[in-house]
């Protein structure tokens, strides 16, 4: 061994837990101070419900598992409200005129529309100012949105 590199070795060093449990050892620090030992350790103390927090780390995994829990919810509401039956005609992008002719027949919402098309492509071509396009990009958006087109609306009337 090479002289002056090592550090000074304590064969009766002292050890303090928070508990107040002292004990020697050998150590290169004089003194050490832990926050847990085998006295008040809830491993060996049987209390194994108790749950040992240092430095707040529970707090810190349940403010996890909140936050996620939060943001699976807000993904739940945002998915349920983009696929709303109340959902306004007009917010389907059409264009002016195949949205007002919808409004115009009494279809304002998007669950009227979805009615209508259980009767078929033609009880929608029969709107007045709503044509062959407006129907092709009406069925374009509402599948966009996640809808599900009834099986009606799918046999092409020509």
């Amino acid at each position: 061994m090479q002289k002056g590199i090592h550090p000074t070795f304590y064969t009766d060093a002292q050890v303090v837990c928070a508990c107040g449990n002292t004990w020697t050892t050998g150590s290169t620090r004089k003194v050490i101070h832990t926050e847990v030992c085998s006295r008040c350790h809830p491993f060996f103390t049987g209390q194994q419900q108790r749950l040992l927090d240092v430095e707040g780390q529970v707090d810190r995994f349940y403010k996890k598992l909140q936050a996620r829990q939060t943001f699976v919810d807000q993904k739940t509401a945002r998915e349920t409200s983009r696929t709303s039956p109340d959902r306004s005609v007009t917010e389907l992008g059409l264009g002016a005129r195949a949205s007002d002719a919808l409004v115009k027949a009494g279809l304002a919402n998007v669950g009227q529309v979805l009615e209508k098309l259980t009767e078929g492509e033609a009880a929608l071509l029969a709107v007045d100012g709503f044509g062959r396009k407006s129907l092709i990009d009406l069925k374009k958006h509402l599948r966009q949105l996640g809808y599900s087109l009834p099986a009606a609306a799918e046999e092409i009337a020509v």
